[in-house]
């Protein structure tokens, strides 16, 4: 059967985003979408920022908006991100083209499409000051001193969460606060948009999760995390999923590691999900190109949304 192809593509107005579990398919579902509409991926995956991890993060292929703009020593923050996150969606929709936001780090997700009010980025020096005293107080005793500097922001976050700890700890010093899941995800964006989310049965995911770290390992990345540690990665990098396995653990042992830390991940980003307003659920146990044709039609028939209102 010949290969379908359209004489030109469909015209989306506003802004398209996929969101998903890691593995779940979001790259290459989101680059045919982007395909059928004449519109570019922009990336919202808070590692994929990075130049130097192409293996480890699975980067696209593909020309990405908004993947390899930091290097390795950078340590980059949700507030930057989101400023040139801005500035790339907003001079697609100018030019007539449909941004199609795509990525599994929630936050970053919602920064690209709605004015946040982000917490201010703490500097190198008191993140490290803060790691430093989790390390030696231990998780129980670091959620004590949050839990009497900012109790509502302990009451949200489990003790051995130590990134989540640490950051609570140092806006408690800049007079600031983790933003709530309440709060992040109401339905107010910064242009008319439709946030799709893929579902994929949990043994299915947990095969593609296994699968794509095994390639990860055959494409190299055991070579390519020794070369990011070389270079001196930031207080971010560091702590990209996998990183430290790879670099410390015998082959098989990093491995099983990985794909256990990748599906606690997964299920972290289901929870994400699931506090989308308006979110568009999708079947994606299927090819790309089918998941990509119901999204298309389904955001068809949302054109023409109020203003600044997602859903």
């Amino acid at each position: 059967m010949p290969e379908r192809r359209q004489a030109s593509p469909a015209r989306i107005s506003g802004v398209l985003a996929i969101f998903g579990p890691t593995a779940s398919g979001k790259t290459a579902v989101a680059e045919q979408v982007a395909e059928r509409l004449g519109g570019e991926v922009v990336s919202a995956d808070s590692m994929q920022a990075y130049r130097g991890l192409p293996i480890l993060t699975a980067q696209p292929e593909r020309p990405t908006r908004l993947v390899g703009i930091w290097p390795l020593s950078y340590a980059g923050s949700v507030a930057e991100y989101a400023e040139v996150a801005h500035a790339a969606i907003d001079e697609l929709v100018a030019s007539g083209r449909t941004p199609v936001v795509t990525g599994g780090t929630g936050l970053y997700l919602r920064a690209a499409l709605a004015e946040l009010d982000v917490p201010p980025a703490p500097g190198p020096d008191r993140r490290a000051r803060w790691e430093r005293r989790y390390d030696r107080l231990g998780g129980e005793r670091a959620h004590a001193v949050l839990a009497e500097r900012d109790p509502a922001a302990a009451a949200r976050l489990h003790p051995n969460d130590r990134r989540r700890v640490v950051r609570a700890l140092e806006l408690t010093e800049l007079g600031s606060s983790l933003p709530s899941g309440q709060r992040l995800w109401t339905e107010d964006t910064r242009h008319p948009t439709v946030v799709f989310g893929l579902e994929i049965p949990r043994d299915v995911l947990a095969r593609r999760i296994e699968e794509r770290a095994r390639a990860m390992f055959e494409a190299g990345v055991e070579g390519e995390v020794r070369a990011a540690l070389a270079a001196g990665p930031s207080t971010t990098v560091i702590h990209a999923l996998g990183l430290r396995e790879i670099a410390e653990l015998p082959r098989e042992e990093a491995l099983a590691t990985l794909v256990a830390r990748t599906r606690r991940y997964a299920a972290y980003q289901r929870k994400w999900m699931r506090r989308i307003a308006g979110l568009v659920t999708v079947n994606a146990d299927r090819p790309p190109d089918e998941i990509a044709d119901e999204i298309v039609e389904v955001a068809s028939t949302r054109q023409r949304l109020p203003a600044g209102r997602a859903g």
